[in-house]
């Protein structure tokens, strides 16, 4: 099934606290399942809270364990996470746990998980969403990939928001069904529109992503912002408020969705983290000119850097030659 032949159920949707991008690229597949005559429950964390709270006020919303990943400056991302597993299996049966109570209160009869791997249930039809089938690792693939491929297969079937089609494929190989797991290729989803508006910012810092990654890139951007002053520049974050006294630059803290997609489509060159959902919006609003700084040691992030870099031209820069590389394109 696709979510747009989703007809007349209560349906539990929860995408997973690891960044905002599950919450977003979850907002477009809900409004398609409301427009279905479908009812829908969230469940939520403190952090997802942010995006769908704002965005479904209506709806109501249950929450969920938080899987509280830590991240390391020293250790790369695959094994910081690799030596998380067994705090993600007590997370898995937590939210195991949780899914039975909430499914006798509120009559639930489909299950949709964005990438939480423990809202399965032995009665009921369960999908989840994932982007990430054949995962990409330095060392470890093969048992990683088996571990993820058993986790997989608990569910009635994978939605993976990307093309069927190799050639229009925006995840790669990591999007490859390599294990002939049931899934669906349901299509980019993205949550902005294309706007047809007029240029308003040189510059934009588009930062996402989890602490400490976010607020240090902000910071290095913030210490070269005065090389940058024949550029109007647009920054927008989550991370905490900074000041920044610069004429030139504007600064927009979690900005509503509207405001947030005439910024994007009003920018002339948008410099980013490489997250997958970042991507999809980028490709949704058919901007070309971009600069991805992708999160050292997070292998997901440099490999989809690397690709978009051969398949799209999109221009690759590490934080530390960042201002480097703007100054050589202008």
């Amino acid at each position: 099934m696709f979510p747009e032949e989703v007809e007349n159920k209560i349906i539990f949707v929860a995408p997973l606290d690891w960044g905002l991008g599950h919450a977003t690229r979850c907002v477009p597949i809900i409004k398609k399942l409301l427009n279905n005559n479908n009812q829908v429950v969230l469940g939520l964390t403190s952090l997802t809270s942010k995006i769908l709270e704002k965005e479904f006020p209506h709806l109501k919303k249950v929450f969920l364990p938080e899987y509280n990943i830590s991240y390391s400056t020293i250790l790369p991302l695959w094994l910081k996470l690799l030596f998380h597993y067994p705090s993600f299996k007590r997370t898995i049966k937590k939210e195991k746990e949780a899914l039975k109570k909430i499914i006798i209160e509120n009559h639930i009869n489909l299950i949709i998980s964005d990438n939480r791997y423990g809202l399965v249930h032995p009665k009921m039809d369960a999908v989840i969403i994932c982007h990430q089938i054949n995962l990409k690792t330095p060392f470890l693939n093969y048992y990683i990939n088996k571990v993820h491929l058993k986790l997989l297969k608990n569910f009635t079937e994978v939605w993976v928001p990307d093309y069927e089609d190799k050639t229009k494929r925006l995840s790669g190989e990591l999007g490859e069904n390599a294990f002939n797991l049931k899934l669906k290729y349901i299509g980019p989803q993205s949550r902005f529109c294309l706007q047809n508006v007029s240029k308003k910012y040189d510059l934009l810092f588009l930062l996402s992503g989890p602490e400490p990654f976010q607020e240090n890139l902000l910071n290095r951007i913030i210490n070269f912002l005065p090389e940058l002053t024949e550029n109007n520049i647009a920054i927008v974050t989550s991370s905490k408020d900074k000041l920044v006294k610069n004429k030139n630059v504007t600064v927009f803290y979690l900005p509503e969705l509207k405001i947030l997609n005439e910024i994007i489509c009003s920018s002339e060159l948008i410099i980013c983290r490489s997250g997958y959902s970042t991507l999809m919006d980028l490709y949704t609003l058919e901007k070309k000119n971009i600069i991805l700084v992708p999160t050292k040691g997070q292998t997901e992030q440099e490999y989809l850097a690397e690709y978009w870099n051969t398949k799209f031209g999109t221009i690759v820069a590490k934080e530390n030659n960042l201002l480097a590389c703007l100054k050589s394109i202008q």
